[in-house]
């Protein structure tokens, strides 16, 4: 496993690049605006909560760069168990990981689910590369349609495997922009399109977190017996509020992040 958070979220950046274009051109768009680096304020993950993938396989890679658990988040209708996760340093991106429930899911759903995840060797999940290693298995188009007509998570999940399924840039590390509202309408007028799901501002200052997203970049992606355009990654935008402490709130809100969740969505 890696021995600096750096070298990991380097290493996931790199990956995601390869198939979120936008991510790229707004990384660029707002760095030639800045005079410090654009900062990441977080990464989410997706796994089955099968052995040998499930969370807590993806968080062990967290907890070796002595990130700590924080708070822990339900979306029954998304049949979804997450969690976060934080460092010591609050200047280190937080891990978001969050588990299909599979046993809530469809017969046939389950029985694809499991040849999938019986595919990955039992040792993947400790290889350093893990977080960014892709797809463990062999999947073709039908079976990457069904799963995506009963969970688009499933169908993500599926096609896409082990890889940051998002980036977010820090807005409280931004000079030159200051609100969820300016940085969705710079967004627009680059001709990038924002998530609407339940608006395009998710959060509020009450929850202490504000946070857009855009839709995911459409881009080629090969399955067993052919390849197919599909949903890819997407580029998220995060504004936190400091607590009555003074701290700024670490944690997520999941009501918002269930419509974050749909920034993936085929249909």
């Amino acid at each position: 496993m890696h021995n600096h958070p750096d070298a990991l979220f380097d290493a996931l950046w790199q990956d995601y690049r390869r198939v979120t274009p936008s991510a790229d051109r707004i990384h660029a768009l707002l760095a030639e605006r800045e005079s410090t680096p654009v900062m990441n304020d977080h990464i989410a993950l997706r796994t089955f909560n099968l052995a040998p993938v499930g969370l807590e396989a993806l968080a062990a890679h967290f907890l070796h760069l002595g990130y700590r658990q924080g708070g822990e988040y339900h979306f029954e209708a998304k049949k979804l168990y997450a969690r976060h996760y934080e460092h010591p340093d609050p200047a280190m991106p937080k891990a978001f990981i969050s588990e299909l429930l599979t046993e809530q899911c469809s017969p046939a759903l389950q029985t694809i689910v499991q040849n999938l995840v019986a595919q990955v060797s039992p040792q993947a999940p400790e290889a350093d590369n893990f977080l960014y290693s892709g797809r463990h298995w062999a999947l073709d188009y039908a079976t990457y349609q069904q799963l995506l007509q009963e969970s688009e998570y499933a169908g993500w999940l599926a096609a896409w495997g082990y890889r940051a399924n998002h980036f977010t840039v820090s807005i409280n590390q931004l000079a030159s922009v200051d609100s969820v509202a300016e940085i969705n309408s710079l967004l627009k007028e680059n001709g990038f399109t924002i998530n609407r799901a339940g608006g395009e501002i998710k959060g509020s200052p009450q929850e202490y977190l504000e946070q857009s997203s855009t839709m995911a970049d459409r881009v080629m992606a090969r399955f067993s017996d052919q390849q197919a355009v599909i949903p890819s990654c997407f580029y998220e935008f995060a504004k936190r509020y400091p607590m009555a402490n003074g701290q700024l709130y670490p944690g997520f809100v999941a009501a918002s992040a269930d419509r974050i969740f749909e920034s993936t969505n085929a249909q």
